[in-house]
């Protein structure tokens, strides 16, 4: 098999070393076709990848990586000298010395000696790659979209049956610890008759109530597989509600549990922070500015992590948190082109529209009109007034764009001697930006297209008449 790879050297001040234990490991590899070259051995860091270690293939096609401790358990991968084809394998918390036969032209048909552990995962992969055969070949002759979800979902039974025999049968073995991380909580069927009693979202409400429940949250092991990357993703994109608040709240609970292993609590709070810093979706900023607040500010709760990083975590959350959703636009003191002053707090309009532009930016040549023709087709209707806010540019290409575009109707404004901090209250790095405020200065909406703005302002329109009924 083969997939380029991504070496993952942002979050290596997040790794810790590996503990010292007592035993030692030594993994034996007799390779075809090999010899006198390099070969890697790496392990998952969450959805990424890095290499640990590597060892030279002698002239009887034979390497061997060895140490005087336990490598940290999880899923591993042994790279090829082309650094593309590879093969996977479990490391167990113990017994890591064993013996693996490898073919380079069937990395597929790998043979591991003396670990029963991948010899049950080798067992595991060729059943899913079975599976996956019988898919393709049954998807080649059905065409209706009813008979293909229902093949999926046969393959899904399949594939969940062997996992919950293999737990039967092996409950301690690491792949069985594995199989219940990976699979949903499930009530018991008096549980889930009395829950559908009481509650019709019962389903639901179980699933995030015991989503955890089977992959702990204080074992590293988990950091060192794709698994836990996986739901944390699934869990805040499917089983959150989409606010602040209650992402707020589900990412405190989760640093909670996490917070008696180091290494997790990082992994973790690393994970949440650059979410929902760099999140599409409009207020999620706010979950950063939280996390920045509670877990970063203070110095104890993230000794691990270099002061400079943390200054600049520190200075980001600083920029946002005045320009929040749901917070009171900061005030701006600005002139129009005939040099008369005007207070933001001051101007009166049901929706303010903001919007911070360039005359020389691409984009903005691009959108600035468009935001405008959007406006007389329909937003101002709605008693929307359109704040223009030169960013940058000289005032003469601003004035020309306006007369050149015919921006009538819009009051335009710009800061000329730059004392009133507009790019900081308002975050602005980058153009053109927008906000929108409503009749009390609330920020409502921001860094919306006109698709975007479109829709947002058709949802306030249709709340609106909803709830005159």
């Amino acid at each position: 098999m083969t997939k380029p790879y991504r070496f993952f050297c942002l979050l290596c001040c997040l790794i810790c070393a590996a503990p010292a234990f007592a035993q030692s490991h030594r993994i034996r590899i007799q390779i075809q076709q090999l010899k006198d070259t390099l070969l890697y051995l790496g392990n998952y860091y969450g959805s990424k990848t890095y290499l640990t270690d590597s060892t030279r293939i002698d002239d009887r096609g034979v390497a061997i990586f060895e140490g005087k401790h336990l490598l940290p358990p999880g899923i591993y991968f042994v790279l090829m000298p082309d650094r593309r084809h590879f093969f996977e394998l479990l490391m167990p918390p113990r017994d890591q010395q064993f013996e693996i036969a490898v073919d380079t032209a069937h990395l597929d048909e790998v043979i591991f000696h003396h670990s029963p552990d991948n010899e049950a995962f080798v067992a595991y992969n060729r059943f899913l790659s079975h599976v996956q055969q019988e898919l393709e070949e049954k998807q080649k002759t059905i065409h209706d979209s009813l008979q293909l979800q229902q093949l999926q979902e046969e393959i899904m039974k399949k594939i969940k049956a062997y996992r919950l025999q293999w737990i039967h049968a092996h409950p301690e073995s690491m792949l069985a610890t594995l199989f219940r991380g990976m699979m949903d909580p499930e009530p018991t069927p008096q549980e889930q008759q009395k829950g559908e009693q009481q509650d019709s979202l019962f389903a639901y409400h179980y699933l995030r109530a015991h989503y955890w429940d089977q992959l702990s949250l204080t074992d590293s092991m988990w950091l060192r597989t794709p698994i836990l990357e996986g739901k944390l993703n699934r869990y805040f994109s499917q089983m959150v509600p989409p606010q602040p608040d209650s992402i707020n709240a589900a990412a405190d609970a989760l640093l909670e549990k996490a917070k008696g292993n180091t290494p997790m609590f990082k992994f973790i709070l690393w994970w949440l922070t650059y979410t929902f810093e760099s999140s599409p979706y409009m207020g999620m900023d706010a979950v950063f500015v939280h996390l920045v607040e509670k877990y970063y500010m203070p110095p104890a709760h993230i000794d691990w992590l270099s002061e400079s990083l943390r200054q600049k975590l520190i200075q980001r959350a600083y920029e946002l948190s005045p320009n929040l959703i749901g917070e009171t636009a900061p005030n701006l003191l600005l002139r129009d082109t005939l040099q008369h002053a005007y207070q933001l707090d001051t101007i009166r309009a049901p929706y303010l529209l903001l919007v911070f532009w360039d005359p020389t930016c691409g984009h903005c040549i691009r959108q600035v009109p468009r935001l405008d023709s959007a406006w007389r087709a329909n937003w101002q209707q709605m008693g929307v007034k359109i704040i223009g806010i030169l960013a940058d540019g000289t005032p003469q290409q601003w004035k020309d764009f306006i007369h050149q575009h015919h921006l009538t109707g819009w009051l335009h404004l710009y800061d000329p001697d730059n004392s009133s901090h507009f790019r900081q209250l308002y975050d602005v790095y980058e153009t053109p930006v927008t906000y929108l405020l409503d009749a009390h200065k609330k920020i409502i909406a921001k860094k919306l297209d006109v698709e975007g703005l479109s829709a947002f302002l058709h949802h306030l329109r249709e709340t609106a008449s909803a709830s005159n009924l």
